[in-house]
């Protein structure tokens, strides 16, 4: 019997196509918009969003996909799983109380905040410590009515699974690992997911989207067990209720396992995950009492499908099982909304884009094919767009493709080893010990915000604009000198954000005029797109620098972003691997750190902060991903002379595990964010007795308290129990761009008081 193919669709953008989303939100934020007005315009977005989907041709919508912060922080709210210094609720929370959990108030430090896996999505931890779990809001069932009440569709409801709930959330400040854990939350939190799901089927609900990502991350089948009690539980409670159990982001490694549980579909990721979902099904098969939910295209990148590739793909898996449906990869949360206000993209990059509709377009596309109709035209035209944008003069640079081909001739390495260059470099340098630096950027005030945007629509001459971030320069050059800080930053009033700068300066990449994609809350981010062979055209960072050094007689760090962050901060082309692109940046970026040298810079950071991040989400694939890390790092950095001295920075504070990578990656300092975890950072390094110089962060700049001199001095001394004081540096542990000033001077004025307090505590011994 030959079923028909399905499209669907995992979740929708919540920014809005010129960002309505983000503004009604800050707009409440700011009390200039009520409850009732808030609730107005976002159903209005909400149904705008449904309709496009419907009039996309989808067979299969999803609903309650939306959210007025986060889906796990919705998800926790229902369920009163907030951190119970924001009280117990017995009701649905306000909006003002919701956002008091994400956002802190003036009694409450906000809930906290992570990477959503490892990707640029940051979602609210939830927090188990004494909550009483009750259901507060069946918002699935609220917004399924109302797509069916306004647009008369049978919606699919979209919730985070329990046991992705819980382990994503923390318990007793540590995230929920054990069985004894899961199982135990799981006795409380799984009859909200039943009632949920028995008033889902009693409405008439035909199909639910159960999210378990974690899934992914699971090595073998014992581990299924707290999954396999969730399914049986709301099979056995709600029977007439269809679910789609939806996986993401990787593969599954106990795959028969997962595919045996009791649901009626199980949505895999074809595109991510190395293909291993893919050798599963061609090794096991595909149970016939379930549909496949083929995630064939791309959730997480901007690029137009090879129709033709993706049809052969969905040909084969329609040869293992007749019952498939055509989906992304992972909800479209993670791409821009739409192509269509990219006028300054040349014809060929425009016509090799796809946004979030057009991604839905291309799903509708392949399964009306599959199903038999004729979409000759719709491919031929896919052909035609991929093989311009692949003939393009952009992805077809000579220079750049034979450097690359020839990397293997070189070997990139420091001229000595690095006892020699820290000898070397002190004698240039004459740093004190502990030395007090920043990490490289300083508060993007309303004014600067407000002279660039002026600049930008053409308002405020280029005379004007730069004189105007020389002035700020000077003048927090003068703030440094005045605190006593021995190492300086010019402070990064030029750059908006620390890839999109490199961006806007490097061939082979493209700056949206509208990607917006949602980073965390209302905050919003453009991620450059690179889709080009990557070319350096001039010195990016030298002028500024160079401006800098020459107001000041202390030394100024030039100021970097190295290639693998800018590689998972942006969308990547995807015709070439992913190292060949991080290998090209790195060759541009290591002709601007010999300019930098060559113009007397005596200190070049080159940052790193989306190492630990970017990590796959299987430690079998760590090793190549570092080890790429480490070459594109060294390719950058190992041109300079023995006295230059390479600076890096990371985020995340979850080292232990990749210690041997920092090493090698040869940097004579490297700077960590750490206050967070400053204890089981210090004995990471102590088992690893680490070599070279390190300032562990030694105070939070996420928070706008203000670090006592006190608090930062033994910081720096339980530093000092497993570092040398020879080695070590004191600074905050990240950029201070979202700082006000204020509270930067206050801050770093009470970090210089304490590196003296301790400089004097050792000098005396």
């Amino acid at each position: 019997m030959t079923h028909k193919v399905k499209s669907s669709n995992l979740g929708y953008p919540r920014l809005g196509e010129q960002r309505e989303w983000k503004k009604l939100l800050e707009s409440f934020w700011k009390g200039n918009t009520d409850t009732e007005t808030f609730e107005a315009t976002a159903k209005n977005l909400r149904i705008a969003n449904l309709k496009k989907q419907i009039d996309f041709g989808l067979d299969i919508i999803p609903v309650a996909d939306n959210s007025n912060y986060d889906h796990v922080l919705d998800t926790a709210a229902a369920f009163n799983l907030i951190p119970t210094r924001f009280g117990s609720y017995d009701r649905p929370l306000t909006l003002a109380e919701y956002y008091s959990v994400a956002r802190g108030d003036k009694n409450n430090v906000a809930a906290d905040m992570t990477k959503w896996f490892n990707i640029n999505y940051h979602y609210t931890v939830p927090e188990f410590d004494n909550t009483v779990p009750r259901l507060l809001e069946n918002r699935w069932l609220k917004y399924w009515q109302e797509a069916k009440d306004e647009l008369n569709i049978n919606g699919k409801p979209v919730i985070v699974g329990p046991v992705t709930l819980i382990k994503l959330g923390k318990l007793n400040g540590d995230y929920v690992t054990s069985s004894e854990d899961i199982n135990r939350l799981l006795d409380n939190i799984l009859p909200l997911y039943v009632q949920v799901f028995k008033e889902l089927q009693d409405a008439g609900v035909e199909w639910v989207q159960l999210d378990e990502p974690t899934l992914v991350k699971i090595s073998d089948e014992t581990e299924v067990s707290p999954y396999r009690r969730v399914i049986e539980a709301l099979r056995f409670e709600a029977p007439k209720l269809n679910i789609e159990l939806q996986t993401y982001f990787d593969s599954i490694d106990p795959y028969e396992a997962v595919t045996a549980l009791p649901v009626q579909a199980i949505g895999l990721d074809f595109v991510h995950g190395y293909g291993e979902n893919l050798t599963h099904i061609r090794e096991f098969g595909f149970p016939e009492d379930k549909i496949l939910a083929a995630g064939v295209i791309d959730g997480h990148n901007i690029w137009a499908a090879r129709l033709d590739e993706k049809l052969d793909l969905l040909k084969e898996l329609q040869s293992v099982t007749n019952k498939i449906w055509v989906q992304p990869s992972n909800t479209l949360l993670h791409v821009p909304i739409t192509k269509r206000y990219e006028t300054h993209a040349s014809p060929e990059l425009f016509g090799g884009l796809a946004f979030a509709d057009e991604k839905l377009q291309e799903i509708v596309v392949l399964t009306r094919a599959l199903n038999g109709e004729d979409m000759t035209q719709a491919f031929r035209n896919n052909t035609a767009t991929l093989r311009a944008l692949n003939n393009s003069k952009e992805r077809n640079n000579d220079q750049v493709q034979a450097a690359i081909a020839s990397l293997s001739e070189t070997e990139f390495e420091r001229k000595s080893s690095y006892a020699q260059r820290a000898i070397t470099q002190q004698k240039r340098l004459q740093l004190p010990k502990l030395p007090t630096t920043t990490i490289g950027s300083f508060p993007q005030s309303s004014e600067v915000r407000a002279k660039r945007a002026a600049w930008r629509k053409g308002n405020l001459s280029d005379e004007d604009y730069q004189v105007f971030i020389e002035s700020e320069t000077k003048r927090w050059l003068k703030i440094q000198e005045d605190i006593g800080l021995d190492v300086l930053v010019h402070g990064e009033f030029e750059r908006t954000d620390m890839v999109e700068y490199f961006g806007q300066k490097l061939d082979g990449f493209y700056a949206t005029q509208n990607g917006w994609v949602q980073s965390y809350g209302s905050r919003g981010v453009r991620p450059p797109v690179i889709f080009g062979d990557v070319d350096y055209i001039a010195p990016i960072t030298v002028e500024a620098s160079q401006f800098a050094q020459a107001h000041t007689q202390k030394i100024v760090k030039g100021m970097l972003t190295a290639p693998l962050t800018i590689i998972n901060w942006s969308f990547v082309r995807d015709d070439i691997s992913r190292a060949d692109v991080q290998n090209q940046i790195a060759l541009a970026l290591r002709q601007e750190v010999i300019n930098l040298e060559k113009a007397n810079i005596e200190i070049i950071q080159v940052d790193e902060p989306a190492l630990r991040e970017g990590l796959p989400l299987k430690q079998r694939h760590w090793q190549n991903y570092l080890d790429e890390a480490v070459y594109s790092f060294k390719i950058t950095t190992t041109g300079v002379r023995d006295d230059t001295q390479i600076h890096t920075h990371m985020c995340y504070s979850d080292f232990e595990d990749i210690i041997d990578t920092i090493s090698a990656l040869d940097a004579d300092v490297i700077s960590i964010e750490t206050s967070r975890s400053h204890g089981e950072i210090i004995s990471a390094f102590e088992d690893a007795d680490y070599d070279k110089q390190i300032g562990l962060g030694v105070y939070d700049i996420h928070s706008p308290r203000l670090p006592s001199v006190d608090e930062i001095a033994e910081n720096i001394r339980r530093g000092l129990k497993v570092i040398d004081d020879s080695q070590f540096w004191v600074n905050p542990d990240c950029g201070l761009k979202t700082r006000n000033e204020e509270q930067t001077i206050a801050a770093l004025k009470n970090l210089e008081a304490a590196r003296n307090i301790v400089l004097a505590e050792i000098s005396s011994n």
